[in-house]
């Protein structure tokens, strides 16, 4: 297996074209990031969506904004810890 292990099967899958809309603002981040990297920003953004999906649904709905704000602080701590203990075991 080479060094890159992964990124050599995940390179090697057919992929799948998606379009996404972002703002201007999004847009000038992804560029910096995709440049800071240098990568893409097609690669930066199938790495990012696939990092998402591999989440649970915990994380996931935190990163998309579905809890209060008011609870915001008690959610990263109960994401903390689960996190902390799946790690233990």
């Amino acid at each position: 297996m080479s060094p890159r292990g992964t990124v050599d099967r995940v390179a090697n899958q057919p992929r799948i074209i998606v379009r996404i809309e972002l703002t201007p603002v999004a847009k000038d981040h992804l560029t910096t990031i995709a440049k800071r990297n240098g990568m893409t920003q097609v690669a930066v953004t199938s790495r990012l969506l696939e990092w998402f999906a591999q989440q649970s649904e915990l994380v996931q709905a935190a990163i998309l904004g579905h809890y209060p704000h008011a609870i915001q602080a008690e959610i990263a701590e109960l994401i903390l810890k689960r996190m902390t203990g799946l790690k233990k075991k």
